[in-house]
Protein backbone atom coordinates (compact mmCIF):
# COMPACT_ATOMS: atom_id res chain seq x y z
CA UNK A 1 0.00 0.00 0.00
CA UNK A 2 1.05 3.84 -0.20
CA UNK A 3 2.61 5.58 2.69
CA UNK A 4 -0.95 7.48 3.14
CA UNK A 5 -2.47 3.90 4.12
CA UNK A 6 0.33 3.42 6.56
CA UNK A 7 -1.95 2.83 9.59
CA UNK A 8 -4.56 1.29 8.26
CA UNK A 9 -4.86 -2.56 9.27
CA UNK A 10 -6.03 -3.38 6.10
CA UNK A 11 -4.45 -5.21 3.89
CA UNK A 12 -2.95 -3.66 0.65
CA UNK A 13 -5.68 -3.47 -2.24
CA UNK A 14 -2.53 -4.05 -4.60
CA UNK A 15 -1.56 -7.05 -3.50
CA UNK A 16 -5.34 -7.85 -3.46
CA UNK A 17 -5.47 -7.02 -6.77
CA UNK A 18 -2.79 -8.85 -8.02
CA UNK A 19 -4.94 -12.10 -6.41
CA UNK A 20 -2.75 -12.56 -3.48
CA UNK A 21 -5.26 -14.29 -0.82
CA UNK A 22 -6.45 -11.74 2.04
CA UNK A 23 -4.38 -13.62 4.61
CA UNK A 24 -0.96 -13.60 2.39
CA UNK A 25 -1.44 -9.89 2.05
CA UNK A 26 -2.80 -8.93 5.24
CA UNK A 27 1.09 -10.44 6.34
CA UNK A 28 2.70 -8.21 4.17
CA UNK A 29 5.65 -5.44 5.45
CA UNK A 30 6.26 -2.11 3.59
CA UNK A 31 9.96 -1.50 4.15
CA UNK A 32 10.50 2.50 2.73
CA UNK A 33 14.51 3.26 1.71
CA UNK A 34 15.28 6.30 0.62
CA UNK A 35 18.43 8.19 -0.69
CA UNK A 36 19.90 8.76 2.71
CA UNK A 37 19.44 5.53 3.75
CA UNK A 38 23.04 3.83 4.36
CA UNK A 39 24.24 0.81 3.13
CA UNK A 40 25.03 0.47 7.32
CA UNK A 41 21.51 0.87 8.19
CA UNK A 42 19.84 -1.57 5.37
CA UNK A 43 22.14 -4.13 6.73
CA UNK A 44 21.24 -3.66 10.19
CA UNK A 45 17.66 -4.14 8.88
CA UNK A 46 18.52 -7.43 7.12
CA UNK A 47 20.03 -8.57 10.63
CA UNK A 48 16.68 -7.69 12.34
CA UNK A 49 13.80 -8.89 9.80
CA UNK A 50 13.70 -12.57 11.33
CA UNK A 51 13.15 -11.12 14.84
CA UNK A 52 10.79 -8.26 13.51
CA UNK A 53 8.86 -10.91 11.35
CA UNK A 54 8.93 -13.62 14.56
CA UNK A 55 7.05 -10.93 17.01
CA UNK A 56 4.50 -9.34 14.38
CA UNK A 57 4.24 -13.06 13.62
CA UNK A 58 3.20 -13.72 17.54
CA UNK A 59 0.93 -10.71 17.39
CA UNK A 60 -1.19 -11.76 14.87
CA UNK A 61 -4.00 -14.03 15.38
CA UNK A 62 -4.09 -14.85 11.57
CA UNK A 63 -0.99 -16.44 11.93
CA UNK A 64 -2.00 -18.40 14.79
CA UNK A 65 -4.95 -19.63 12.92
CA UNK A 66 -2.60 -20.39 9.94
CA UNK A 67 -0.59 -22.68 12.16
CA UNK A 68 -3.41 -24.45 13.36
CA UNK A 69 -4.83 -25.33 10.13
CA UNK A 70 -1.23 -26.60 9.09
CA UNK A 71 -0.89 -28.52 11.84
CA UNK A 72 -4.44 -30.52 10.69
CA UNK A 73 -3.44 -31.01 7.32
CA UNK A 74 0.14 -32.29 8.10
CA UNK A 75 0.88 -36.09 7.33
CA UNK A 76 1.10 -38.09 10.28
CA UNK A 77 4.47 -38.99 10.88
CA UNK A 78 5.36 -42.35 11.10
Amino acid sequence: GSACTSGSLDPSHVLLAIGLPHEIAHGSLRVTLGSENTREQMDELVRHMADIAARLRDMSPLYADWQKQQRRSAPAAN
